[in-house]
């Protein structure tokens, strides 16, 4: 059996790899740019926003409380007029692109680890380097890439920005089905 311990180097190696490629696909690259869009009226909406000064949190549009609301003719009425859809606001100020950063990188250790235990317990010392690569690097899609997914499905997230998000999975499954299958141990 492969311990934990023996996979310190796959587990750092992948953070690694997967921040550096991250950085590379937002900074340099760019491919997300355009799945953020500017309203028309930008300003008008932020003045309203900030008439209310709702605190920092996940807001629906029209807002419902369950199925018997969702009945009432008035309510139907809100969703056929629209705007139909979700609002994430965070705190007020500039954003700490180092705190983010740091969150990241944290994550991507953490979903490593993640992928290491479960690649610790389904194959065994000196596992060929492709079957450690394919096995680590389908972990390391899925977590990566499941949760654009599902905002596709539930909270109307574009298809084209899920489908670029599975890209990026795809990216740091290879990376880190590369890292884990070179240092896997013999």
């Amino acid at each position: 059996m492969v311990t934990l311990m023996q996979l310190w180097g796959p587990i750092v190696l992948s953070a690694v790899l997967v921040f550096f490629a991250s950085s590379l696909i937002h900074m340099v690259f760019q491919w997300h740019k355009s799945e953020y869009l500017r309203l028309p009226n930008e300003d008008e909406v932020r003045a309203a926003i900030r008439r209310q000064a709702p605190p920092p949190g996940k807001y629906v549009l029209p807002y419902c409380t369950g199925g018997k609301e969702m009945q009432d003719p008035a309510m139907v009425q809100k969703f056929v007029d629209g705007p139909v859809g979700f609002l994430l606001l965070k705190a007020n100020g500039m954003q700490s692109l180092g705190r983010m950063l740091g969150s990241w990188f944290t994550f991507s250790l953490v979903a490593a680890f993640a992928v290491a235990y479960v690649a610790s317990r389904t194959m065994a010392p000196g596992a060929d380097y492709l079957q450690v690569f394919r096995v680590v690097g389908t972990i390391t899609f899925l977590t990566y890439t499941g949760g654009s997914v599902i905002d596709g499905i539930w909270m109307g997230k574009p298809w084209r920005s899920v489908m670029i998000d599975a890209l990026d999975g795809l990216i740091y499954g290879c990376l880190s089905g590369g890292a884990f299958g070179w240092l896997w141990p013999r």
